[in-house]
């Protein structure tokens, strides 16, 4: 949240403010709603900095001035876009909801993957330390410009409303009125367009982030877990520092990858519901989904018998059918189809054997169809309406036990082999696919050794990308043409250059504009929150 610097409007107001200011120590304000600390103590060295380097800072914030009315006028365009839609004038779309959104500082926020309606500490830390150091940049803009023209600030302030933390700078209105008007525009511009600075500055370095870290971290080889909640569906699975391998064989090389994925595995789960059997009181047999089991361990496996009593495997087993080799489904008149011989197996054992069937998104199965080697049977799992099985491999290569093993094998030919199926192993699981790959929080980044931090690359990265967001959503709300916002203080001195127009007829023109684009955000606001709850 951005303050407002002393009003333009009214001199008389600012002379006897300027007088009491020479009389009498700055004050604070402290309420239940309320409360601001004002300091003077960087007065002289942003003055002094800001005209010694105003030969530099003049053709800086003159670009800014091109980028603030640029701002000012996209601002001003989806304001009007807003009340369109709001009068049904104009179509809804997703893309009039994200700029809206994004305008108001109601995108997405930038926190871990973990899928959750609250905000963490550590998210609220985030937000708090970004916001502070955006409106810091911000109002530190305006005190460089104003002092490249002479102009010296009168304090700094800042405040905590209700739960925003934000800050202003405090100048002469007098002062600022007899700049010219460009000069003026320098001044208002600057804490716009040091946002969109830091903006650029922040995407910038995500960008470099790899490259920056590439000599301490690996990037984009596989996920790596930094946090299990309670609550995760993938609690007492994986544990952080664990590595997320493949998803039902095929390798996630990153944390979109790991999303994308498991949203293609639910859509073809979905989309091939038909092809399944419904087994009465088990679930559901995906026709298309199974493995080559041999037929000497169906020999000793628990066969259960049954066609209407209720019957399920022991907790440490799944059960298996074998697979038809054509789809089969319900028909709208006949009963569903039922499976005689149900077999109660190991998951673990089950997952090293061979795939078949055609419902993996790997294309690694042993033919097409059922079809496997001469002794094996294609058997699939059952599962329950609405659950999907999948499997997720995964290694642990920073656990105290995989270190050890590490430097017991050094001279050993075969440590890869022995280190694979030591440090990791490969779990099934059935439920939400959607719920899982969200209920963790993973980096893309991997240290190359133990003793380096698994958590900097990602505070790093959620830092710059809430500074990101915060700027950005600073340097547009701050371009609107509302009350006590820079937009006024822009719209005002841009409105001086329209010379065919009376005072009196570009003040009221200003009133208008100002009450309409109050009103509207006001309303716009509103709605979003509304969509939110």
């Amino acid at each position: 949240m951005e303050g407002r610097r002393v009003r333009r409007f009214g001199i008389e107001r600012g002379r006897r403010r300027r007088e009491r200011q020479l009389h009498s120590p700055l004050s604070n304000t402290f309420s239940c709603f309320f409360c601001d600390f004002k300091f003077t103590s960087l007065n002289q060295s942003l003055f002094h900095f800001g005209t010694k380097h105003a030969a530099i800072f003049r053709p800086w914030f003159s670009i800014g001035v091109g980028f603030g009315l640029t701002a000012l006028l996209a601002v001003s365009l989806i304001l009007l876009w807003e009340l369109g839609r709001a009068l049904h004038l104009l179509p809804q779309s997703s893309f009039g909801d994200h700029s809206t959104a994004l305008l108001f500082g109601f995108s997405h926020f930038p926190s871990s993957s973990v899928y959750t309606y609250s905000i963490s500490f550590s998210d609220a830390t985030f937000l708090l330390v970004s916001t502070l150091i955006s409106v810091c940049f911000h109002e530190f803009g305006h005190a460089l410009a104003a002092a490249s023209e002479g102009i010296q600030m009168e304090y700094i302030a800042i405040f905590i409303a209700v739960l925003f933390p934000g800050a202003l700078v405090a100048f002469n209105s007098d002062l600022l009125q007899a700049l010219p008007h460009f000069t003026a525009l320098r001044v208002y511009c600057a804490g716009i367009w040091h946002n969109a600075v830091s903006c650029a500055f922040c995407g910038l370095l995500l960008f470099l982030l790899p490259f920056i870290l590439f000599p301490f971290y690996k990037h984009g080889q596989s996920p790596m877990v930094l946090a299990v909640p309670s609550s995760s569906s993938l609690s007492g699975y994986l544990s952080p520092g664990d590595v997320i391998v493949s998803l039902d064989g095929m390798h996630v090389h990153s944390t979109q990858e790991w999303m994308d994925m498991a949203t293609l595995i639910n859509e073809l789960a979905f989309k091939d519901i038909n092809n399944s059997r419904y087994i009465e009181n088990i679930g559901s047999v995906n026709s298309r989904k199974g493995y080559c089991v041999p037929n000497s361990v169906l020999d000793k496996s628990i066969t259960i018998q049954s066609e209407e009593s209720q019957f399920a495997c022991p907790d440490d087993l799944a059960a298996f059918v074998k697979a038809p080799c054509f789809p089969t489904s319900m028909t709208a008149d006949g009963p569903p189809n039922r499976v005689e011989q149900t077999h109660c197996l190991n998951a673990e054992d089950v997952v090293k054997l061979d795939k078949c069937g055609n419902g993996w998104v790997t294309a690694g199965t042993n033919g097409s169809g059922c079809t496997c080697s001469q002794g094996e049977s294609c058997l699939s799992p059952i599962q329950a309406p609405g659950m999907l099985w999948i499997e997720v491999k995964y290694s642990s290569p920073y656990s105290k036990e995989c270190l050890e093993l590490k430097s017991d094998l050094l001279s050993d030919t075969r440590a890869s082999e022995v280190l694979e199926s030591k440090c990791g192993g490969t779990f099934v699981f059935v439920g939400d696919v959607i719920w899982m790959t969200r209920s963790v929080r993973l980096t893309a980044y991997q240290p190359r050794w133990p003793f380096l931090a698994i958590y900097l690359p990602n505070i790093l990265e959620r830092f710059c990308a809430c500074t990101f967001h915060i700027s950005l959503t600073l340097a547009l709300l701050n371009s609107l043409p509302v009350y006590f916002l820079d937009g006024e203080s822009l719209l005002e001195t841009t409105l001086c250059h329209f010379t065919l127009l009376s005072p009196n007829k570009r003040k009221k023109l200003l009133r208008m504009c100002l009450v309409g684009g109050t009103l509207i955000s006001f309303l716009a606001i509103i709605r979003i929150v509304l969509k939110f709850l």
